[in-house]
């Protein structure tokens, strides 16, 4: 794990915060159609509940008798998931475009998605994903992370999360799954 990447995310998150916090605007309300809108819409689920498990079972396919990789890319990703869901509930923070836009309204139990928006999980899920692949397969360590920027800058851009957002779940996605793999006895 690089703490060096890892301080850039989390100080850029913060002054991103703060920026947002003193209302300097950060959103772009782009609209997608078409082709664009179909393949934006693709590349933004990596990371999710079918592309991780898809993954794990490609992995498998690859070397059946290796249980432990595919285990760990779901259970890292699983981490991270949980993780996001958790922290979403803490902060409350609402979604750009949206009736009280950007601000923490504290905890709560209940789901409610317009006040989960803080950190960006498709993000976290994305580098979750990303970092236990690249640790499996350091041959296309590039094309799996050109794979996690793609979907954590189609949440900033399709004004699904505020920038810090996406930052904060990036930075969470990357800690969780090197600390997972660590766990597995990867070392990455």
């Amino acid at each position: 794990m690089s703490f060096v990447l890892l301080g850039i995310l989390l100080v850029g998150c913060a002054v991103l915060l703060v920026l947002e916090m003193r209302g300097v605007r950060t959103t772009l309300s782009l609209s997608f159609r078409g082709d664009v809108k179909r393949e934006t819409a693709f590349l933004a689920q990596y990371g999710q509940s079918v592309a991780t498990p898809l993954a794990a079972i490609l992995v498998w396919q690859f070397d059946p008798k290796n249980i432990k990789a595919p285990i760990a890319i779901v259970s890292c990703v699983l981490a991270t998931s949980i993780s996001c869901m958790i922290l979403k509930r803490l902060f409350g923070r609402v979604r750009p475009n949206r009736e009280n836009a950007g601000r923490f309204l504290g905890p709560s139990l209940k789901h409610a998605n317009h006040r989960e928006s803080f950190p960006s999980s498709h993000s976290a899920c994305a580098v979750a994903l990303t970092v236990t692949l690249a640790c499996l397969f350091p041959q296309a360590k590039i094309t799996f992370w050109v794979l996690a920027v793609i979907t954590a800058l189609l949440r900033y851009v399709l004004d699904a999360h505020w920038p810090s957002d996406v930052l904060g779940g990036v930075a969470l996605g990357y800690v969780v799954a090197h600390v997972g793999m660590h766990l597995f006895g990867y070392v990455c």
